[in-house]
This record gives C-alpha cells, sequence and structure tokens, in this order.
C-alpha cells in the first residue's frame, strides 16, 4: 500500500467487523471473478481493541433473554452455530454451571434455560440438565455452598478472540485484500467518484494517501454519536476445579461469568460501565476490580484468590445514553451515512459474521451489484494459520504477548522475565537497545492492575 494505492473497498478498523467484511468481500469476489479490490487498515495492531478484550465467548446471551430480547438471542444462538461449524479449531462447546440459591432461583432461572435450549432448537449443543447439591460440591467443591440448593449445567461456546479475528483477516488477505496494521485513517475527502483518504504509518509516522470507492467505517469506538459502554475482566489462577465455567446472576440482576482462560487460569467478568474518557483511554478502574473481586468472594468464599492481571475494551453501542449501561440493546445498526460512508456499529462479538454479511450486500449493492446476495461464509471454514502467518504482522512486544498468544495475561510481569521476548523480536524486527526496553516498559503496563 503506497501513495499511488486505489481500491474498490477500503474497511477502516481491523476488529471482528472488518475483519468479517473484508473476508466476505474477498470471498465474493473470488467466487465471482469479479476482481474487487479491497483493503484493511487498522490504527493498532489487528484486534487489539474489544475484539480480543471480552469474555471469550460466542454465546446466546442469557442476559438478552432475562431483559426479553428474544430476537437477539434466537440470532446469536444461530450464529453459535454456524461459528462451532466453520471454525472448530477456536470455536469448541463449553458446559457452563449455574449454581441455585434458593427455590425461586431454581425455578425462574430453570425455566429460562428451558427457553434457551428452545430458541436455539435443533443447533443446541445440548440439552440443560439438573444437578443436585451432593453432584455441585463433588463437582466444584469450593463453590459456596451456603444456601445453595441445586444447579443447572447448559451449554455455549467459548472463542480464542483474538486468533478468530487475525484468521479471517490472514483468510482475506490469502483471497486477494491488502490488509495492513499500524496504519491510521485521519481524515477523508470525496473528489468526484474517488475517496481520497489521508492516512499515516503510527511507528514510523510516515503520511500517504490511500484512494477508493467506497469506505466502510468499521472503527467501533472511534466512530461519533455511539455510546462507550466499558467492559472489564479479570485473570485469576485458576479458580475452578472441572472443566466448566460459571454463570451466576448477582445481586443487581446482571451476569457473572467465571470462563477457563488455557490450561491453568480463570476469566472474570464483565462489567458494564458507560466511559467518559476517549476511546484511546481505556483501563480497568479500582472500582471495577473491586467489584468483580466480590463476586469471585461471593462465589468461592473459601478462597483467598488474587488476580495476576486484567484488561478493558470499550462496546461501541448503537443505543441511547440513558439508561443502565447493563440493560443497553446490543442489538446492531448498520447505515450509509449522508456522504455515502457505510458504518458498522452495535451487535455482539457472536454476530459478527452476520453483520458482516449484511454490510458487505450493502457494499455490493452501490459498487458491485452482481455480488449482492452472494452469501458464503456461513458454509465456507475459516482455514487454521500456522503461526508464521501471526509473527509476520507483529511488530511490537505486546503483538506477541496479548494478541498472537495470551501469555502476557497469565502472570505478573518483570523486566527481566520479559527480556528474552524482547531480545528476540528485537533480532527480528531489528530494534536497538532503548527500543527493546520501551516495548518491555509498555508490556508492563499493558494488562497491570490499578494501584
Amino acid at each position: 500500500m503506497n501513495a499511488s494505492s486505489e481500491f474498490d473497498v477500503l474497511i477502516l478498523g481491523g476488529g471482528i467487523n472488518g475483519a468479517g467484511v473484508a473476508r466476505d468481500l474477498a470471498l465474493r469476489s473470488a467466487r465471482a471473478g469479479a476482481g474487487l479490490r479491497i483493503a484493511l487498515v487498522e490504527r493498532d495492531h489487528f484486534a487489539s481493541a474489544a475484539s480480543s478484550k471480552n469474555s471469550h465467548l460466542i454465546h446466546g446471551g442469557l442476559r438478552y433473554l432475562k431483559q426479553l430480547q428474544v430476537g437477539l438471542v434466537r440470532e446469536a444462538l444461530r450464529e453459535r452455530a454456524t461459528l462451532l461449524a466453520i471454525a472448530p479449531h477456536l470455536v469448541r462447546p463449553q458446559p457452563f454451571l449455574m449454581p441455585m440459591y434458593g427455590r425461586f432461583a431454581s425455578l425462574y432461572y430453570g425455566a429460562g434455560l428451558w427457553a434457551y435450549d428452545l430458541l436455539a432448537g435443533s443447533r443446541r449443543i445440548g440439552w440443560h440438565h439438573r444437578l443436585s447439591r451432593a453432584e455441585v460440591r463433588r463437582l466444584e467443591p469450593d463453590l459456596a455452598s451456603e444456601g445453595l440448593t441445586s444447579a443447572a449445567v447448559f451449554f455455549d461456546a467459548r472463542v480464542e478472540a483474538a486468533r478468530l479475528v487475525l484468521e479471517n483477516i490472514f483468510d482475506a488477505a490469502r483471497l486477494g485484500a491488502v490488509v495492513r496494521n499500524y496504519t491510521c485513517a485521519e481524515s477523508w475527502t470525496r473528489e468526484g467518484s474517488l475517496w481520497r483518504v489521508a492516512a499515516r504509518d503510527t511507528l514510523t509516522g510516515e503520511r500517504f494517501e490511500i484512494r477508493a470507492r467506497k469506505l466502510v467505517d468499521a472503527t467501533g469506538p472511534w466512530q461519533p454519536g455511539l455510546r462507550r459502554v466499558r467492559g472489564s475482566h479479570l485473570v485469576f489462577p485458576r479458580l475452578t476445579a472441572s472443566g466448566h465455567a460459571i454463570a451466576c446472576f448477582e445481586e443487581s440482576g446482571r451476569i457473572v461469568f467465571v470462563i477457563p482462560f488455557g490450561e491453568n487460569h480463570s476469566l472474570v467478568g464483565t462489567t458494564d460501565c458507560d466511559h467518559e474518557g476517549g476511546p484511546g483511554e481505556v483501563r480497568i478502574t479500582a472500582g471495577e476490580v473491586e467489584y468483580l473481586m466480590r463476586q469471585v468472594k461471593r462465589l468461592f468464599q473459601s478462597r483467598n484468590a488474587r488476580p495476576v492481571s486484567a484488561f478493558s475494551a470499550l462496546r461501541p453501542l448503537a443505543a441511547p445514553a440513558s439508561g443502565p449501561a447493563a440493560a443497553a440493546t446490543r442489538e446492531h445498526r448498520i447505515w450509509n451515512d449522508s456522504q455515502g460512508v457505510l458504518h458498522i456499529a452495535g451487535g455482539k462479538f457472536t454476530t459478527y459474521r452476520r453483520m458482516s454479511e449484511e454490510a458487505a450486500d450493502l457494499v455490493a449493492a452501490g459498487i458491485a451489484p452482481p455480488l449482492r446476495g452472494l452469501h458464503l461464509t456461513a458454509t465456507t471454514p475459516i482455514p487454521e494459520a500456522p503461526r508464521e502467518s501471526y509473527a509476520r504482522f507483529e511488530r511490537r512486544l505486546t503483538d506477541f504477548l496479548f494478541i498472537s498468544t495470551r501469555i502476557g495475561y497469565e502472570r505478573r510481569w518483570t523486566r527481566d522475565a520479559l527480556l528474552p521476548y524482547a531480545d528476540e523480536m528485537g533480532a527480528r524486527l531489528g530494534w536497538n537497545a532503548e527500543t527493546r526496553q520501551r516495548e518491555i516498559e509498555r508490556a508492563l503496563a499493558f494488562a497491570a492492575l490499578p494501584e
């Protein structure tokens, strides 16, 4: 991508929505032999924001069912089945244990789980079933037992979220799309039939122009007019004894998850807080840490568990800025603005494929009508990418530690412990000693807990 670059479609944003649109359009173009020129740029590393800093679940959303958002849950359950089929190396069935404290909870949440299974229909992973108090104690002996009457086991799926984003992007590139990370689209103007986009390499400062017939804005919280809701998570040494995740509604009615995270850790989340700062200023707060710690203590009263790392990201919601953030709709919105830029907002990670399909239909309607309605992503598997594909796009130490892998979240790091990784990447990328130390400092701060 250089000063003479010209494309049919330029996608801004390398999170899950931008990645999904790029792959969808590239698949259509390749199947039809249309020769569509597609490009995608991302200001940081691909998947570096909410697309890697989420609950790492592909799920229908029990809490949305509780809010009577039945259509959203049905769509998400349908997409869950699709992703299990097209990316089984990244999306895997996950049993969840929902402890019941009291008879009312047993009846109320039991009815919700029946509805959840029925909405999934033939796409369900398995029927939920009940466990007695004694069975729960055998399965999870450290789970709080006071008031425990029974539990239910139901099924959803977990995902290696950053890898799903990256492998959509790698497949789009394999099919001919041009993809570039650490590239910021700073402004754009219309000139005749083309957009002229002023772009900057965010690592070197190099400036250049990209021209395109159609712009797709998938920059998430960087888009104006959206409600920015912060979701934060804590990573702990493994809390559960079994391979089950835990799902439990807390005192205010929000659902809290304790999810297996790698072999030896648990992910606990999430929060829902309106974010007052800029989209690039997202950190877990002391109050959020306190809230999540309180939920862990409530569930595992006998454990003195301490988190090893944390992460936060923004959900850009196409929802009014009034009312509790947790109750704001996760319905998506895709539209062309008055200048003809296509925007993608709202939605859930789980429904990215369907949102990308809808966005690609709107793009094709304007610049390649024969491709509209050519829907391929629901039945075309996402190829598994080799390690060298990930290394090709790594530019910072955090790219390896937190995106290509998740080892950055698995311990409290020291400078000495990070030095071998910085030396290895530095040798490959030509870093001097000062750059290596700067990358180490940045990595230390990336997942740090508040002081």
